[in-house]
């Protein structure tokens, strides 16, 4: 087993754990931010060892830097104290969610030696800053661009509505 297949084992498996973690855990919001934030770092590992070394940066810093302290924000705003539902079918729910999910997991994994295709190497610059700048640039511009004025009408709606607020 060599070093980089063992270091893809462990971000996986930390990537699993982090995200069951998070999707359990309905009691604690920030506590499920906070695995939210390991599995992205953890994907964030896989993208370094595939030597995607913008991507991987690009997953540290955008969603687990920019994504992460919105959702804990928002979550701070709201300030829920009461929970939705009571303790015994929080229960239930999470049995049942992890039973569905290992069947799902049994039968995917049943059915994946059969699927996967043959490994190809990866091509000369993945995950590099020209290859990323020149499909973003070029192909991508058009919904780039529309992302980009979405966002904008997002701030400026919710300085709008804190303004409201204020006055």
């Amino acid at each position: 087993m060599t070093t980089s297949l063992l270091f893809f084992y462990f971000f996986a498996a930390v990537a699993l754990i982090s995200a069951l973690g998070m999707v359990l855990n309905t009691r604690n919001t920030v506590a499920a931010a906070m695995c939210l934030v390991a599995t992205m770092l953890s994907l964030a590992g896989v993208y370094l060892l595939l030597d995607a070394y913008l991507i991987a940066a690009i997953q540290v810093l955008v969603y687990a830097g920019a994504i992460v302290v919105l959702f804990v924000f928002v979550v701070m705003l709201l300030n829920l104290r009461s929970d939705a539902f009571p303790p015994s079918r929080q229960v239930l729910s999470k049995a049942l969610a992890v039973v569905l999910g290992g069947y799902v997991m049994w039968r995917f994994l049943k059915l994946l030696p059969g699927m996967l295709p043959p490994e190809k190497p990866i091509p000369a610059g993945f995950g590099g800053y020209e290859a990323v700048a020149i499909e973003l640039f070029t192909r991508w511009v058009l919904p780039f661009e529309v992302t980009s004025f979405l966002l904008l009408a997002a701030i400026v709606g919710a300085v709008v509505l804190a303004k409201r607020r204020l006055d």
